[in-house]
């Protein structure tokens, strides 16, 4: 049984500013009379235009970022000049964000020059193309996925992300906070930034805004970061279990056994999720504690509730035979 998530606004598509891509792959920059600052990447691709240097321009995909390795290097090497400054001419007359030589291979001049001249940039690192393209893709794929922000509170419980949803004014705070105070860490509060990195991997983070901070009603602000420590607190987490929490209503059935599992929905990945119900004197802290271990268990082979079903079953066949 699966249902959307709770209170998500629209997903939006990010871009990476070039200079953000220079800083952390640590790049050295070719063609620095270029103002890289209004270039954005948007794309997670990469493409290695071997094809196009050898003038094949179908299918090209130019916004993407551009490697050249060894093979395409030595390639361009052995043109003669006019066939440089032909395929050259009409490379770099593409719409290219930018250029990366891969193994501090240094572009010839004349590259450099019609480079300046259409206005795309050449960069250049000391890492080997297939290590270079490998962890520029991983870094791309994350920073560029597509990202939902939903109202509720991540934590890092016992090493399973865990998703606090529910109305506004239910507990989820207060319930971060005891979880934080037993020594698990508080990744989010109030706003959840959701992105899909793959097929079944989410990522929750914080926004900047409200990193480490939490909302406690009548209390005010708190910095949990500065209040409880470093290992309080954890910049991003993957989100494995989702618990919502809702008002108990007696005239409403809860499951009591968990043997079928229900599913809440964001960015098209299902994510296990119980639903809580929340009346006086339940501790919510240690109900997220234990639904996260029971999770881990299951997801190490173990079921309590199938093993429950088991016994009976067991037990039903033994009486069975008995009066057999």
């Amino acid at each position: 049984m699966a249902h959307r998530g709770m209170v998500q606004k629209g997903i939006h598509m990010a871009s990476v500013s070039l200079l953000k891509i220079i800083e952390k792959m640590k790049l050295e920059n070719l063609t620095p009379e270029i103002d890289l600052s209004g270039i954005k990447i948007t794309q997670p691709d990469i493409n290695r235009p071997a094809l196009q240097l050898a003038g094949y321009f179908e299918h090209y995909e130019a916004s993407r970022l551009q490697i050249i390795g060894f093979v395409e290097y030595t390639y361009m090497e052995s043109l003669s000049q006019k066939r440089k400054e032909e395929i050259y001419n009409k490379l770099l007359s593409c719409p290219i964000p930018v250029i990366v030589f891969c193994r501090e291979l240094y572009p010839d001049e004349l590259f450099k020059k019609i480079a300046l001249e259409k206005g795309v940039p050449v960069l250049m690192t000391k890492k080997a193309t297939s290590a270079f393209t490998a962890e520029i893709i991983r870094w791309l794929n994350v920073q560029l996925a597509p990202c939902i922000s939903v109202h509720g509170v991540l934590v890092d419980c016992y090493g399973e992300g865990v998703l606090i949803t529910g109305e506004s004014g239910i507990g989820k705070s207060e319930a971060a906070l005891e979880l934080v105070r037993r020594g698990h860490r508080l990744v989010t509060d109030d706003v959840v930034e959701i992105r899909k990195v793959s097929d079944d991997t989410l990522i929750g983070s914080a926004p900047s805004i409200t990193k480490h901070f939490i909302e406690m009603r009548g209390v005010g602000i708190i910095d949990v970061k500065n209040l409880y420590g470093v290992s309080s607190v954890k910049e991003t987490q993957g989100i494995d279990l989702v618990i919502h929490l809702e008002d108990w209503s007696k005239d409403k059935e809860y499951d009591r056994l968990g043997l079928e599992e229900e599913y809440t929905e964001y960015l098209g990945n299902k994510v296990v999720c119980h639903k809580i119900p929340i009346r006086p004197g339940r501790n919510v802290a240690v109900i997220c504690e234990t639904a996260a271990i029971n999770h881990r268990q299951k997801k190490m082979g173990y079921n309590a509730a199938q093993e429950l079903y088991k016994r009976v079953q067991s037990s039903l066949s033994k009486r069975r035979d008995e009066d057999d």
